[in-house]
């Protein structure tokens, strides 16, 4: 249990408040503010370099720490209302699963970031081995946003920064006898230890004449709501903690689409 306190800079602590914010997203197709990737996630993190100083309290928003920890996450996943996570981090994605997916299982991505937190530097990061064509869209309220391998680099974020960027993610996988899955996350908004409410839109299009949507993890329930039609899946998440989100297809006129449920987290 975490209790809200008071904090008392120590030079760990201000050494760790320096380090860079991560955005990431580590599912098959997305990134820690801190958002990561891991098949394909998204993570953000919210860090300025260590070698740059704090601007003075004139020119950039004052970090309220104290705040923060009051409201900290220990990373255990909890939806939310989406009232409350309605002024935070929005992180949308566009997915495009193609008939050439199912063979690779390379998809198009785009994501864009809505109400991003003004901080000094940001970093969002993929799975290196799971995107490639990374590149930047456009930007708004950032100093500079550009891509460093498998990341795309961020600084000076103003309050109501947007940002899109887009890439192949590797976040189909086959599960066999006609089956797959796409796995994305953990989703997450992190600042040093702990986990903030954000949220998550997923709108994906596959290809109707191949597949058939079977199920989906998690569970539909306040904070998670998944709409479906032909050829399209559409998902709303409002949370805290780390979000995995699993789509699981079956190839239309296959025999067999009894798919063994496993954990989306594994």
């Amino acid at each position: 249990m975490l209790r809200a306190m008071t904090p008392t800079p120590t030079p760990a602590t201000e050494s760790r408040i320096r380090e860079p914010a991560r955005l990431s997203v580590l599912s098959s197709c997305c990134f820690v503010i801190l958002f990561g990737a891991l098949a394909g996630g998204f993570a953000l993190a919210e860090v300025a370099p260590a070698e740059a100083a704090f601007p003075d309290e004139e020119d950039w928003p004052e970090m309220d720490l104290e705040a923060r920890i009051a409201a900290v996450s220990d990373g255990e996943l909890r939806f939310v209302e989406p009232e409350r996570a309605a002024e935070t981090h929005r992180h949308v994605n566009r997915i495009r699963i193609g008939a050439e997916s199912l063979r690779e299982g390379w998809i198009e991505l785009t994501q864009c970031h809505e109400n991003l937190d003004a901080v000094r530097a940001a970093q969002i990061l993929f799975n290196a081995e799971r995107i490639r064509g990374l590149e930047v869209v456009s930007a708004q309220g950032i100093g500079r946003a550009w891509v460093e391998g498998p990341s795309v680099q961020l600084t000076d974020i103003t309050p109501e920064a947007t940002l899109c960027i887009r890439a192949e993610s590797r976040a189909l996988f086959a599960l066999g006898e006609g089956r797959y899955r796409l796995r994305n996350g953990p989703y997450m908004r992190r600042f040093l230890d702990g986990y903030y409410p954000m949220q998550v839109v997923l709108d994906v299009s596959y290809p109707a004449d191949r597949l058939a949507l079977v199920q989906h993890q998690p569970v539909m329930q306040p904070g998670f709501e998944v709409r479906t039609e032909s050829g399209h899946v559409a998902v709303d998440a409002a949370f805290e903690g780390r979000l995995f989100t699993c789509l699981d297809f079956c190839e239309t006129g296959s025999s067999d689409c009894e798919l063994a449920v496993s954990d989306c987290s594994d």
